[in-house]
Formats: structure tokens, C-alpha cells, sequence
């Protein structure tokens, strides 16, 4: 689905518009003109990843102009297909030096899939797949997708190694959250081993400091006006010293 010159979603799940597999995440492309990037590729069991190259085709892009893979953390409904969208359309894969240790290896427990999984939130027969990773980034380097900078900032507190991204894109400012924040102000705080409160709440004070429109988050509402709000209300619940509220 194009949504705006700049932006398609061509997969999610049960948490999103139902166009990929039921564990997806939220899967974007972002359109730079010269160049197109896949984010998040969500979590690929069986033919999943198959459909969101379907979406993407019948959005009208041409596979080959898609040459970076994004990747703003590394749990499964994110990075699950990370392997298979490498490899049969050849990307330049980008993640946090975290990310990229963690798929290189297959570390499964560092990722809390283990734990996941006996929670029931995932197929006992789902395995992590081993996925290069070309580009390791840090908060204040820029991601050139065609004529968009993406800026990077670390937002830790989901989980560790969590990055977001803002650029400008042709008519509005962008902020790809990934897991940091979702519509209403929700977050997701998890009894995992690196979902962390204090870290959470700084990262969203970061990203509450900055300025965009559009909030692109992982999960179930998308919105391409007034996203900051949502960050926004998420900041003011940590500084009354609650929490805000969670989406699980």
C-alpha cells in the first residue's frame, strides 16, 4: 500500500493491515527515487516473506530498485525474514552493531526467542537464521537511501540496540520508530531480560526533543500527521513518573 510519495507498507500481521504473515511486523519501503529500502522484513515462516514481495510488485516497484535492508532491532517479528530478503534480492544490510552480532551468530537467547517461544508467542520450529550484516550504525550517523538521509538515533529500553531513524522526505518529516513508541502513546514493556524502564524513558525523552510528522511505529496504527503527539503523550507519562500505558 502506497501511503505517501516516500513511504509503502507492503507486509504486517494480526498488528497491522493483515497483508503478510500473522507475525509480521509493520514492513516498509522507503522510497528514496534512485533507490528504495526495506525495513524490517518481518518474521518470514514458510511463504510470508513471499507475499510481502507480491505486495511490493503490486505496488509497482521494480525489485531491483530495493537495495538496503533496515533493520531497527533485532526480535523475531522484525528480523525473522532478514535472511531470505538478503539473499534473493541481495541487499546491503543495515542494523546496530548489537543487530548485526546477534544475527550473525544466530543468538537466539540474546534476542529472548527462547523465552518467547515457550511463552507460546512464536512456532516451536522457528529458527533464527544466520544474516550478514554490512553496515554497523550508531546515533549521529546518516543511512543515504537515494536523495533521503535517514539520522540515526539509539533507543534503547524495548530492547537493546534499538535504533530509530528521521529524515525529510518530499512533503512531511518522518520518524521510523520501530518498537519505541505506537499510537496513543503505548509502549511495549516486556518481562524479557533487556526491556528496560529507565532506558525506555530516556529514549523517549530523546526522540520527544526532535520534530517530524509522521510516525512510522511497528505495530498497529500508522500516522502521517501529528505522530509526534504519540511520542509525545508516551514522554509525559514517564515524567509523572508512571509508565505509559502498553500495548500488550
Amino acid at each position: 500500500m502506497k501511503l505517501t510519495e516516500n513511504i509503502h507498507v507492503v507486509g504486517g500481521g494480526r498488528m497491522g493491515y493483515g497483508i503478510s504473515g500473522p507475525l509480521d511486523c509493520h514492513v516498509y519501503l522507503i522510497d528514496g527515487g534512485s533507490e528504495v529500502a526495506l525495513v524490517d522484513p518481518g518474521l518470514g515462516m514458510g511463504q510470508d516473506f513471499e507475499m510481502v514481495l507480491d505486495n511490493i510488485r503490486n505496488d509497482g516497484v521494480d525489485l531491483k530498485r530495493v537495495r538496503k535492508l533496515i533493520l531497527t532491532h533485532y526480535h523475531a517479528d522484525h528480523v525473522g525474514a532478514a535472511h531470505e530478503a538478503q539473499r534473493r534480492l541481495d541487499l546491503e544490510v543495515i542494523a546496530s552493531p548489537l543487530s548485526g552480532r546477534v544475527l550473525r551468530e544466530q543468538d537466539e537467547v540474546a534476542i529472548a526467542l527462547d523465552v518467547a517461544k515457550a511463552a507460546g508467542f512464536y512456532p516451536a520450529d522457528f529458527f533464527l537464521q544466520a544474516c550478514p550484516v554490512h553496515q554497523q550504525v550508531v546515533e549521529g550517523d546518516v543511512v543515504k537511501i537515494g536523495n533521503l538521509d535517514l539520522q540515526v538515533w539509539e533507543t534503547p529500553g524495548h530492547c537493546d540496540g534499538h535504533l530509530s531513524f528521521l529524515f525529510r522526505g518530499n512533503d512531511r518529516t518522518y520518524l521510523l520508530g520501530g518498537d519505541l513508541v505506537f499510537h496513543l502513546g503505548r509502549v511495549v514493556l516486556q518481562n524479557i531480560h533487556d526491556c528496560r524502564i529507565d532506558a525506555y524513558n530516556r529514549s523517549v525523552q530523546k526522540v520527544a526533543a526532535l520534530e517530524f510528522d509522521a510516525l512510522l511505529p511497528g505495530h498497529v496504527q500508522i500516522s502521517l500527521r501529528n505522530g509526534k503527539d504519540h511520542v509525545d503523550a508516551a514522554a509525559k507519562a514517564f515524567r509523572q513518573l508512571g509508565v505509559p500505558p502498553n500495548l500488550i
